[in-house]
């Protein structure tokens, strides 16, 4: 399923969180139906299955499953062409979400 209130470019306008979520969600769909993919996830995020739900509702979760995307291009890439979106959209996605930046607090 393609998300495509994304819009596609490098001149795109911002995204709104709710698309922004949604399209994570669909990316977490995609993990978790991926054989290789799923238990990466997991060993990577420090969660178990069972904890998918609750942690979806935290606080920078749904960035994280689109940096785990983004970190893998070939992962990246097999998302976007099954579901048709442009990996930029991906980026600007994940920067539309609570923790999602790549602004971090310098440590003094």
């Amino acid at each position: 399923m393609a998300i495509t209130r994304i819009p596609s470019g490098a001149a795109a306008p911002t995204v709104s969180r709710s698309d922004a979520e949604a399209l994570a969600i669909d990316a977490l769909g995609f993990i978790a139906s991926d054989p290789a993919l799923m238990p990466r996830f997991l060993a990577m995020s420090g969660i178990e299955a069972a904890q998918i739900r609750r942690a979806a509702a935290e606080p920078g979760f749904l960035a994280g499953v689109l940096a785990f995307l983004m970190a893998h291009e070939p992962s990246l890439m097999a998302y976007c062409e099954s579901t048709g979106t442009d990996p930029a959209a991906v980026g600007r996605a994940r920067r539309a979400l609570p923790g999602g930046t790549d602004d971090y607090e310098a440590s003094t």
